[in-house]
């Protein structure tokens, strides 16, 4: 059995180990290959029978140039990377790992927020260079300082990672909004479920926690961000699809957002023509949210088992059934 991981560098930087793989077949790391389409890809899968891939795209041209392809595994909750529905026409199941980061990207949403409230970094820097020892006051803030205590938090999309940051905001005693498709009872025990209309137009901060659907994609958008409250703040570390980039830069712009944290944008890595770069008080961060070290080694032991699996003619986590 042949592996090829694609882009192995993100995932192990070399704190981790691919010894979990290496005793399932002959495996081949690349530290990446590219994030764009590209004719070495195919060429890096070759003859082997199982690709595994974190932001390297797998499309209908490179399955059929990969005729021993038996499998591609992805090394994250998304797979939109992946032409997964070609890949069933052709009986190859696409597996992902869907719930290694639940903790860290919630605790890195409300992270994202008490940096936009408090703004730690901007005011260490400033004491560095000496701007607190020569103060004729005991103290200065060169941004509003915001406390959240008793503000309206609204989460679209109260799945797994969105009942992780309300719970993180619910110990913050703030009064907490969802609005998702889905209601489940554990839900139910964090938050108040409304109608999207009424979260925007009643929150105080608003995080996206929702998967990047058709109904979802650029649901921040002109028309949204006008129901919103003046002032809002928006966090969004699920998918930057789900923003419509130069509305909310406009937005920022004018004010009418206040701030913005975010951890994805449209296209990655960003480009830099994205108008969310130059906005008024926006925070954009590379991605990271999942790559603390013990998610990394989840999504490794989660990918070693579901190849086991796939191995033992039982495949999991299977997202093109």
């Amino acid at each position: 059995m042949k592996i090829v991981v694609l882009d192995g560098y993100t995932e192990n930087p070399g704190d981790l180990s691919w010894g979990g793989l290496e005793a399932l077949g002959e495996l081949k790391v690349y530290d990446r290959i590219s994030y764009e389409e590209s004719p070495k890809i195919a060429e890096a899968i070759g003859d082997a029978q199982v690709a595994i891939t974190n932001k390297t795209p797998i499309s209908k041209a490179t399955i059929d140039k990969c005729p021993n392809l038996k499998l591609i595994a992805v090394l994250a909750t998304g797979y939109n990377v992946i032409d997964y529905n070609y890949a069933k026409e052709k009986g190859i199941p696409v597996v992902n790992v869907p719930t290694y980061g639940t903790q860290i990207v919630g605790q890195y949403a409300v992270g994202l927020l008490l940096e936009i409230c408090s703004h730690y970094q901007h005011h260490s820097d400033t004491v560095k260079a000496g701007k607190w020892q020569n103060n004729i006051d005991w103290c200065y803030w060169d941004f509003p300082m915001i406390e959240l205590y008793g503000k309206t938090a609204g989460i679209i999309g109260l799945g797994r990672i969105g009942q992780s940051t309300a719970k993180i905001l619910k110990a913050m005693d703030l009064r907490i909004l969802a609005y998702d498709t889905f209601q489940s009872e554990a839900g139910k025990a964090l938050a108040e479920y409304v109608e999207l209309d009424t979260l925007l137009a009643e929150s105080d901060v608003i995080f996206l926690h929702c998967p990047l659907f058709p109904a979802t994609e650029g649901i921040i958008n002109k028309s949204n961000i006008a129901k919103m409250k003046d002032g809002v703040i928006i966090i969004n570390n699920s998918r930057g699809q789900l923003v419509v980039e130069q509305d909310l830069a406009d937005a920022l712009n004018s004010g009418k957002v206040y701030a913005a944290g975010l951890d994805v944008v449209s296209t990655e890595p960003i480009k830099a023509d994205n108008p969310l770069l130059k906005a008024k008080n926006c925070i954009i961060t590379p991605h990271i949210s999942w790559a603390a070290q013990a998610a990394r080694q989840r999504i490794m032991d989660i990918t070693v088992d579901n190849v086991k699996a796939f191995l033992a003619g039982k495949p999991v986590n299977v997202v093109n059934k």
